[in-house]
């Protein structure tokens, strides 16, 4: 896996305690994306993050089997390209929640 580096960012978020969070650009990110169907959430994914370079790996599956989570690692540039994929994640039909 070859990776290009440009000049590094960093910029300050708060997290859920209101504390400051300081992420420098560019990183690798992880989501969590839990929805019903395997393949459709990973065809969703390859949808939206096609142009970069990312893995996919299992997580979880419910108990029942009705569920399935997988982690999404993928490069991300910015807070918006960060906010960004998490935003397209969320909105395919296949995808019932992103963490």
């Amino acid at each position: 896996m070859k990776v290009h580096w440009r000049r590094v960012k960093i910029e300050k978020t708060l997290n859920k305690n209101g504390q400051k969070l300081i992420i420098e650009y560019p990183c690798r990110w992880i989501y969590k994306i839990i929805g019903s169907d395997d393949r459709a959430i990973r065809v969703g994914i390859a949808e939206i993050v096609k142009e970069h370079d990312y893995t996919i790996t299992p997580s979880n599956v419910s108990k029942a089997g009705r569920y399935h989570s997988l982690n999404l690692e993928v490069l991300v540039d910015d807070e918006g390209h960060r906010t960004g994929i998490y935003d397209r994640l969320r909105s395919q039909p296949a995808v019932k929640m992103v963490l």
